[in-house]
């Protein structure tokens, strides 16, 4: 049973109109649910939807024979922190190589929006370069099909083009420019620079961009945005008859870091669809010392020490293990008040301290995955949360296996200055990086050939399948910025697009120019791993670099070699 009461489990909580939002997994008719007063049914695929209701029909909800599974949405946070020369992507580019452009492609932006009136994103003649774009948090006419948001196409945004205040007919804006920067990199045309020189990586692509949000509000993003963005971006590919391939450059730590979950259950599945790559950062968790991890034994007690800094109201610890050991939890504030030991007896337990609550829930098996969630929110009732030294104490009673993992939230929520005093270095990817049919990106600062330590770093917790899948450069990255110019960046936001724009092109040259018909999903990401760049006496796949580094052109001639193989 999920519980409604809890400040982060109410990410999927409208306050405007009191309804929650949650995902499930179904089967049948469920848009006969809509019968029901304050009931909408999003449909995002044959197994997958997204449901807005009262809370009093949430019991209603789960005992439908049509619902498999619910799942509460989850915050998600920018993973941002001669680099086509050393992604081996200007060889491709270059005519008198492949030329490729990316022309005939489109590139899906997943983000805080877009400046859609920088040169980079337009044409010679001025015009657009961008098909559409959906603002989640617009108040205008949605996309069809979808129930909020306000969608522009190529036409309107060329008639704000040709005004003078442009802003004043389609008002949608990139506040942050997170979105403007990522999209530089995987398909500005360099128009807005001397000589072009700051041309990103598939220059004639055409573009969908979506700007993340809450329907109605500019606050933070959850993942039940993102999945209608994945369905909407790959809709409008369909329709237009163009192979796509999608950047997200968005992340979370609360989750199992296994890919079991329904967001990437519908991600995996999603990707599946039509012609598409979907390309997701790797995040900025490398040296963050957000994870703990640790082998119990029988009667063991384990304190685990974190500190948090001053300023935050609140943060949360997500403790995953192996469902058969048994162990009890406590947590120890900075002023030395505990909770006294929670056991899975209570299930859900609420404690207050002066202006502190601390929310325990231990979670329960899901039919997807056999392990156990403790979730501890920890939160201000007013004020800020005390700053210092806090300790979780592990009670073991009956052990089996004993694993087990913590991950604090990551640095965009809680800075550095929140950590464990001793971490545990690996498994730091976000999610969805840890969804398996899509291409994980970790940075490298190529300036130095060094993994950017940073950089999210695998495997996935339960080291079924290799993350990241590769490394591209992320370190210092001139990239197109919201004012119209260009501006330095750094993190795995900006070294994702690279494989974005990378996989453009290939599609460019396999499905627009009939090289090869099929070369889209797991196809381009194997030959991507196979033509990175792997440095000699280091064993690959590895916790850091993946496969290797990018290396478009090594890809593309063993393409090319596989091709004229007949394989």
């Amino acid at each position: 049973m999920i519980d409604f009461k809890n400040s982060e489990l109410e990410t999927g909580y409208n306050i405007e109109d009191n309804t929650w939002e949650v995902i499930v997994k179904y089967h049948g008719d469920i848009l006969k649910f809509e019968s029901i007063s304050d009931v909408e049914v999003e449909i995002l695929s044959e197994q997958y939807a997204i449901i807005t209701l009262k809370q009093p029909l949430i019991s209603w909800l789960s005992a439908q024979t049509e619902i498999e599974h619910i799942e509460l949405p989850k915050r998600l946070q920018f993973v941002l922190r001669d680099a086509l020369d050393a992604a081996c992507i200007a060889p491709v580019q270059s005519q008198t190589s492949f030329g490729l452009s990316g022309k005939g492609t489109l590139i899906g932006i997943i983000d805080s929006g877009i400046d859609y009136t920088h040169p980079d994103f337009r044409n010679d003649n001025g015009h657009t370069r961008i098909k559409y774009i959906w603002d989640q948090a617009g108040q205008g006419i949605p996309p069809q099909g979808f129930k909020g948001g306000a969608e522009y196409n190529e036409t309107e945004i060329n008639t704000a083009l040709s005004s003078t205040y442009p802003y004043s007919i389609i008002p949608d804006m990139d506040y942050i420019g997170h979105g403007t920067a990522v999209a530089g990199v995987a398909a500005g045309n360099g128009r807005g620079s001397v000589n072009r020189i700051y041309r990103g990586s598939a220059p004639e692509a055409s573009l969908i961009v979506v700007r993340l949000g809450r329907r109605g509000q500019s606050s933070f993003a959850r993942t039940t945005e993102l999945m209608r963005a994945l369905k909407y971006v790959i809709d409008k590919a369909e329709f237009l008859e163009m192979p796509i391939a999608v950047n997200i450059s968005y992340g979370t730590n609360d989750g199992s870091h296994d890919g079991n979950s329904l967001f990437e259950g519908f991600m995996n599945d999603i990707a599946q669809r039509w012609k598409n790559v979907i390309v997701v950062a790797s995040g900025n968790e490398g040296a963050a010392a957000h994870h703990y991890r640790g082998i119990l034994e029988t009667n063991e007690t384990r304190n685990i020490d974190f500190y948090t800094t001053g300023g935050l109201a609140s943060f949360y610890l997500t403790l995953w293990k192996n469902f058969i050991d048994v162990f009890s939890i406590e947590l120890i504030l900075p002023s030395g008040v505990t909770t006294g030991q929670i056991t899975y007896a209570d299930h859900e337990k609420v404690i207050y301290f002066n202006n502190v609550a601390v929310y325990i829930n231990y979670g329960q098996p899901r039919h997807y995955n056999v392990d156990q969630n403790i979730f501890i929110q920890i939160e201000a009732t007013e004020g800020r949360l005390p700053e210092g030294l806090w300790q979780l104490r592990i009670k073991a009673d009956e052990i089996i296996d004993g694993s087990f993992d913590i991950w604090l939230p990551i640095i965009e929520e809680v800075s550095l200055n929140t950590a464990f005093f001793i971490p545990y270095i690996d498994t730091t990817l976000t999610l969805p990086s840890t969804a398996f049919y899509v291409i994980t990106v970790g940075a490298y600062n190529s300036h130095l050939n060094s993994i950017a330590d940073f950089s999210g770093r695998g495997y996935t917790r339960s080291n079924i399948y290799v993350k990241p899948d590769l490394v591209a450069p992320g370190v210092d990255i001139m990239s197109s910025n919201k004012y119209g110019g260009y501006g330095l960046f750094t993190g795995t936001s900006i070294a994702a697009p690279f494989v974005t724009g990378s996989a453009a092109l290939m599609m460019q040259w396999g499905i627009v120019e009939g090289n090869d018909p099929f070369l889209y999903g797991e196809r381009i990401k194997a030959f991507l791993r196979l033509g990175a760049r792997r440095q000699n006496g280091m064993n690959y796949p590895n916790q850091y670099w993946g496969y290797g580094t990018l290396c478009l052109k090594n890809t593309m001639d063993m393409l090319i070699s596989y091709i004229k193989g007949g394989i």
